[in-house]
């Protein structure tokens, strides 16, 4: 084979991978541009009286005491702390068991230990205890996913509110990529 031959069989391939390279990195673009809003500037609600003030589970207890603030001031007579897991959460368990506040505390242990759980223990708790209004409590990239799936079980009002935190750049590209295989899986899934 000559190189005329070889280069007539390059060019195509190279113009394929080109056309694949443009592909992969505009829809990258893309993803990286929708999920902005979403994930960086979700839409949390002004803080108003609630019934209830409902935290989300999570690796970071930040959002917990972000919780216990908000209680401390006023904003709902019930804090529910979501603890995913159970006993072996010490600081949680402790804390739920020991009443050392002016309002009442209670943890939520959610089946399965994830999103959709924590709405159905939020609407199990809601109709016992006639909760009209729950402010729930997160972290920003997850505020938008969490009221998508809280919405499908409860039928009140849903105050989002974002805990405080200060995180670099690694943070918010793990997240990015987690929350994004999270609204896929939730919407894969039917009802609450």
């Amino acid at each position: 084979m000559d190189s005329a031959e070889r280069r007539e069989k390059t060019v195509p391939r190279r113009r394929w991978r080109r056309a694949v390279l443009l592909t992969v990195l505009l829809t990258l673009l893309a993803v990286i541009a929708i999920g902005g809003p979403v994930y960086l500037k979700p839409q949390a609600d002004p803080m108003r009286k609630a019934d209830a003030i409902f935290v989300l589970g999570g690796a970071s207890y930040e959002r917990y005491a972000y919780g216990i603030e908000l209680a401390l001031e006023g904003w709902a007579p019930h804090l529910v702390l979501s603890n995913p897991d159970g006993e072996a959460d010490l600081w949680l368990s402790d804390l739920c068991a020991h009443q050392r506040y002016p309002f009442d505390v209670s943890c939520a242990h959610p089946d399965p230990r994830t999103t959709r759980g924590e709405a159905r223990e939020l609407e199990r708790m809601a109709e016992e205890n006639n909760w009209d209004s729950v402010i729930v409590v997160t972290f920003t990239p997850h505020i938008s996913r969490a009221r998508w799936i809280l919405e499908r079980c409860y039928d009140g009002e849903l105050i989002m509110s974002e805990s405080p935190s200060v995180k670099g750049f690694a943070y918010w590209v793990n997240n990015y990529i987690y929350q994004t295989a999270g609204y896929i899986r939730a919407a894969l899934q039917r009802g609450c």
